[in-house]
């Protein structure tokens, strides 16, 4: 599999050959699916709360004696049963976060990628780069290279003039090469990656 490498100018400069044995066969869904529940999760809050029985206002007398009444036995008014009673299995706080094998995280990310490279919607680019840290240059520079809707940029250490930049543009998303994820890949139309990004990726995916 070879790849155009094009400069910010959006000219060939030359070509980048990957592994079939890493992003070639068949695109395993089922670790993309699974690597995005697992990111999805780890981010939920988790702040949901229900008021128990010993959680509600109320008195915990006895509001009749047990027997003799005619009426029904009850302990006190924060009964589950009655109205402004407590709630039984409710949600209470919790962290939604799990585990999973790097080997899992890797090939989700691998099949991600391999997926977008089937779709034709990877640009690797020599460098990215901005000579001063306007967001104008760097839209344009963009705009250049085919970046359209949602756009991944991948970068082994992103110069910090072209991450203040680009950090303002709506819809582009700036990540380093070791810390992008299947989501990242996925939940994107284009992804833009440097060079060396795509080489150390492929480095590590292919271990």
């Amino acid at each position: 599999m070879k790849l155009n490498i094009v400069n910010g100018n959006n000219e060939t400069v030359g070509a980048l050959e990957l592994n079939e044995q890493v992003f070639g066969g068949r695109v395993k869904t089922d670790l993309i699916w699974e690597a995005v529940v697992q990111q999805n999760a780890a981010e939920r809050r988790g702040t949901h709360a229900t008021k128990n029985r010993a959680a509600v206002s109320g008195s915990g007398k006895k509001p009749w004696r047990q027997k003799g009444t005619g009426r029904a036995r009850v302990g006190e008014i924060r009964n589950p049963l009655w109205r402004k009673g407590g709630t039984v299995f409710g949600p209470q706080p919790r962290s939604y976060e799990f585990d999973m094998p790097k080997k899992v995280h890797r090939g989700a990310l691998r099949a991600a990628l391999a997926q977008k490279l089937s779709d034709g919607a990877v640009i690797v680019v020599d460098r990215l780069a901005s000579s001063d840290a306007k967001t104008k240059e760097t839209a344009a520079l963009l705009k250049r290279l085919g970046a359209t809707g949602k756009t991944l940029v991948i970068d082994v250490k992103p110069e910090q003039s072209f991450t203040k930049s680009a950090r303002n543009i709506a819809g582009v998303k700036l990540v380093p090469s070791a810390a992008v994820t299947a989501r990242d890949v996925i939940d994107t139309t284009k992804v833009i990656a440097t060079r060396e990004a795509l080489e150390k990726l492929q480095e590590v995916l292919g271990s």
